[in-house]
């Protein structure tokens, strides 16, 4: 069964199951004062509380209409007063217009007898309820004839609580408008709840179905902030991440696609010229010791190169997979630089390229690193610098700083920049600003994809920057290139 149906029976039992044990209730009630079902009429049929229709009958049409010279016999008339007074009923007897008995509960009260209604015809009979001097009253006026033929009319009168006269008057209409009420209210209680549950579980469930069809581009429009707007916000994230992780797999099979292409070139590349080599050894064309000397070296340093190419490619899947261990210690950052930069300043100065420093820290700013990886990030930053110098002054410097609870280390070179749309990708793997991947630039594309994993390792981050056309505090040409790393500072070591 839907939860719509659920709800609906749900609220159509809340309306009828009140409602039955209301009449039952009230049938009991009627049973155990009443005695008997079937005298609920007599509820309404009785227009004097204490009196029923039989007392009526026996005062009025078989005692009275028979004897009416009872009707101003004084003792008769006192004696019913002490009948109907003991339930608290009083008697007006009124010939034309004079008082001939009243009950001493009412004999005092000149209001109350001037108010009384007029005679009508013999055998008539009223029921009425009236206010009398801010009393409520039925009374129960009978017109009867007396002996001598002057009209008589005979009075009964009770006094009656306001509230109970309103509940046996009214009791059907009210009772009818509780019905009323109550059926109206569960109708809007059921249209309110279906408006509030039953529409946003079924936006819930197209949308659901929407995405188990792979569309993700229409957004769920459930609102409000009680549970069901809480599952619609709840949908509409996954909605959102999945189709980050849609567009992002689609990205990552991109990029797997190319990635493959590029390690195919890459690696078809040596073993190319590897069985060019070995083809011209077999076939004799290096007919002399110096060709063959030269074939089998040049042989062997592709055979190196492909060597490495692997196993950078090797290491770039370890750390890609997070399965290379980092034996971290506390180093002081200047310390490490220091000694780091010394040695390559000796290897710049050989390869006529200018190294400056500049280190604005002070020496007891530590971070927890592995040196070795640490010092690897460097090196593969400062070979993709020299790769790409093309200046007759080639320039590095080499800087570090504490910004708030960090390090930023800067090394910037004077090559020939990076082309703005190929910032981003810098670091992805096999990835190379120029397009024709030639020798001169070679390497294997790896150097900045590796250091960026083991940057991201030690919980640092690494970026590129390029200004072309710009000039900085080294008097760099244009077309200057910075290489940011930039580690959590950590003190006390």
């Amino acid at each position: 069964m839907s939860i719509r149906w659920k709800l609906l029976w749900s609220y159509a039992a809340m309306l009828i199951v009140p409602l039955m044990f209301l009449v039952l209730i009230s049938a009991l009630l009627l049973i155990v004062f009443r005695g008997d079902v079937r005298s609920i009429h007599s509820i309404y049929e009785s227009k004097i509380e204490g009196i029923e229709e039989n007392d009526y009958n026996r005062l009025v049409k078989r005692t009275l209409a028979q004897n009416p010279q009872l009707l101003t016999d004084t003792a008769y008339l006192r004696e019913l007063s002490a009948e109907l007074a003991a339930r608290q009923v009083s008697l007006l007897v009124r010939e034309e217009s004079r008082t001939v008995y009243a009950s001493s509960a009412i004999a005092g009260d000149p209001v109350l007898t001037s108010d009384l209604p007029p005679y009508a015809h013999p055998d008539f009979r009223k029921d009425t309820t009236v206010k009398i001097d801010d009393v409520w009253y039925q009374i129960v006026q009978y017109d009867l004839k007396a002996a001598d033929g002057k009209p008589v009319s005979l009075f009964l009168l009770t006094k009656i609580d306001p509230l109970v006269h309103f509940a046996k008057r009214w009791f059907p209409i009210v009772f009818a408008a509780a019905v009323a009420a109550l059926i109206l209210t569960n109708a809007a209680l059921t249209y309110y709840m279906s408006t509030r549950i039953i529409r946003p579980l079924l936006a819930l469930r197209q949308a659901a179905g929407r995405f188990s069809e792979g569309e993700l581009e229409v957004p769920i429009a459930v609102k409000g902030k009680d549970e069901i707007g809480q599952l619609g916000v709840t949908f509409e994230n996954m909605r959102v991440r999945l189709k980050e992780s849609v567009s992002l797999q689609m990205q990552y099979e991109k990029n797997r696609k190319q990635l493959i292409a590029n390690i195919s070139h890459d690696l078809k590349t040596p073993i190319t010229a590897i069985k060019g080599y070995v083809d011209g050894i077999l076939e004799g064309i290096a007919d002399t010791p110096e060709k063959h000397e030269r074939y089998m070296k040049t042989i062997a340093s592709k055979a190196d190169e492909l060597d490495k190419l692997i196993d950078e490619l090797f290491l770039y899947a370890k750390l890609d997979m997070q399965k290379v261990p980092f034996p971290m210690q506390p180093m002081s950052v200047r310390g490490l630089l220091n000694d780091w930069s010394e040695d390559l300043g000796f290897e710049l100065e050989k390869n006529g390229v200018t190294l400056e420093r500049d280190f604005d820290l002070p020496a007891a700013v530590c971070v927890r690193v592995d040196p070795d990886s640490f010092k690897r990030v460097l090196g593969n930053i400062i070979q993709n610098s020299l790769k790409y110098m093309d200046k007759a002054r080639p320039s590095i410097r080499l800087s570090a700083r504490t910004i708030n609870e960090a390090v930023e280390i800067v090394i910037e070179d004077n090559g020939s920049g990076i082309p703005a749309e190929a910032l981003p990708l810098v670091f992805d793997p096999f990835y190379r600003a120029e397009w024709s991947r030639n020798a001169r630039t070679g390497g294997s594309g790896l150097g900045l994809a590796i250091a960026k994993q083991i940057m991201m390792a030690h919980e640092g981050d690494i970026r590129a920057e390029s200004v072309a056309g710009g000039r900085d505090a080294l008097d760099f040409d244009d077309g200057d290139r910075r290489r940011r790393g930039r580690w959590r500072q950590i003190k006390g070591y």
